[in-house]
């Protein structure tokens, strides 16, 4: 049974920026030293938005106002656990409240959009440039969720522990 979770990239339309969290605050975190959108697991009984919203507010102190859901992924084989995952990633431009600067797993940062998709570019040198450290599986599907084509991704992404050893996804 794969774990199911929720992924967000909170998107500041008017100053073209993402709020993306920098896992620096545990050493122990899979994810540590690396920078990603907002989310987790679902809880018990809990469904995908209430998740996401409760993540949000856990995460970053906002409420969300306006989200879509951009697609799903599933992840297997992830990480040094080797987890099977199932996500639903959103993107949100609409939220009440300040983001906060910092939670128990890092410290919450704007980075520019144009920045964020330059980590992702298939040119190493202009990845290179944008300084991102990210999941190298995500660089693929992270356009996805800013590009203009309305329908919804839904990929998978099979890892061999901390590396992508594939990528497929269709739009629906």
């Amino acid at each position: 049974m794969p774990i199911v979770g929720t992924l967000v990239y909170l998107l500041d339309r008017v100053n073209g920026a993402v709020l993306m969290i920098r896992r620096d605050a545990r050493p122990d975190d899979d994810h540590f030293g690396k920078v990603n959108g907002l989310g987790g697991k679902l809880e018990i009984d809990e469904d995908v938005a209430t998740s996401l919203r409760r993540e949000v507010n856990e995460e970053a102190g906002v409420a969300l106002t306006s989200v879509t859901l951009r697609g799903t992924l599933t992840w297997s084989n992830f990480g040094p656990r080797r987890e099977q995952w199932l996500g639903f990633v959103f993107l949100a431009d609409g939220w009440v409240g300040t983001p906060l600067s910092s939670n128990a797993e890092g410290t919450l940062e704007w980075i520019r959009l144009d920045r964020l998709l330059a980590a992702c570019d298939e040119d190493p040198d202009v990845r290179r440039r944008a300084e991102l450290p990210m999941w190298e599986g995500d660089r693929h599907f992270v356009p996805l969720v800013f590009d203009d084509d309305p329908r919804q991704f839904h990929g998978t992404m099979p890892y061999d522990g901390d590396t992508p050893v594939g990528w497929t996804f269709e739009r629906l």
